[in-house]
């Protein structure tokens, strides 16, 4: 039985436990033993966009002791697993033991998606879910790791789902981590578009695998005054998207 240490994500352990939840229900579905390390903190993204290096690499390390134990490392959210996979390695540049460390947490690093997929080679959950929805393309998930079939070959096996791809569903939602922060106006600009192209899909629901991008355009949706509900694709896959969706209330579940 393979090993996998979760990488729960600030946002989702903060804002949408249930994601964290849904995940471990997947990878344990799919024949894994799932740990969440009490010892994990933050990836490092906000100190790493700011340009503080000195910062990321004492987060990185905190990372790796967490995790290196693990056969895999999976995260439900593309930013997150490309910080570990693609980003840590290169902030041991001077550094050759915590390089190699770097590099080998690197190697088993999963988006939840495509672990499933791709090294899993599972794609059915026999997961039910009756609405049309459309599905928004998180930048690092789908440039930094290439998950763009992933998401869809698991939609294609949920029953009663329908999928209506909206236009530029891989265009940039705003969110951005500290983007939306440096550049509110442009950030605003972007989810509206965003938002707008979610409407005009005519889906129900909006589906994703980032919560940053969720969070953002569910947001966004309320503010504009759509009937359009968001989930996190794994909530879907794991029959767990009965309750309030992401925006519509406080999530107050335990902390996976």
């Amino acid at each position: 039985m393979k090993s996998v240490g979760l990488f729960v994500t600030c946002l989702v352990d903060l804002h949408r436990p249930n994601v964290g939840f849904a995940a471990i229900a997947l990878l344990e579905q799919a024949g894994c033993s799932v740990s969440v390390p009490d010892s994990q903190v933050c990836c490092g993204q906000p100190a790493y966009n700011s340009g503080d290096d000195v910062s990321t690499k004492r987060i990185a390390q905190q990372v790796i002791d967490a995790f290196e134990s693990f056969d895999y490392v999976v995260a439900p959210s593309g930013s997150c697993a490309a910080m570990i996979k693609e980003h840590y390695p290169p902030l041991f540049a001077d550094d050759p033991v915590w390089l190699a460390r770097a590099q080998a947490l690197a190697s088993r690093c999963h988006e939840l998606f495509s672990f499933l997929v791709d090294v899993l080679q599972v794609k059915d959950f026999s997961a039910e879910f009756g609405a049309d929805v459309t599905y928004h393309d998180a930048c690092s998930g789908l440039r930094e790791l290439g998950v763009k079939e992933q998401p869809r070959t698991l939609m294609s096996n949920v029953q009663g789902l329908m999928l209506k791809e909206m236009d530029d569903t891989d265009v940039c939602c705003g969110f951005g981590g500290t983007f939306c922060v440096k550049y509110p106006d442009i950030s605003e600009r972007m989810v509206d578009d965003k938002a707008a192209l979610v409407r005009q899909s005519g889906a129900e629901v909006m589906l994703g695998g980032d919560m940053g991008c969720l969070l953002n355009i569910s947001g966004r949706l309320s503010r504009v005054a759509s009937d359009v509900r968001v989930y996190h694709l794994a909530e879907v896959l794991a029959g767990m998207a009965a309750i309030p969706a992401i925006g519509e209330a406080a999530n107050t579940e335990e902390q996976p």
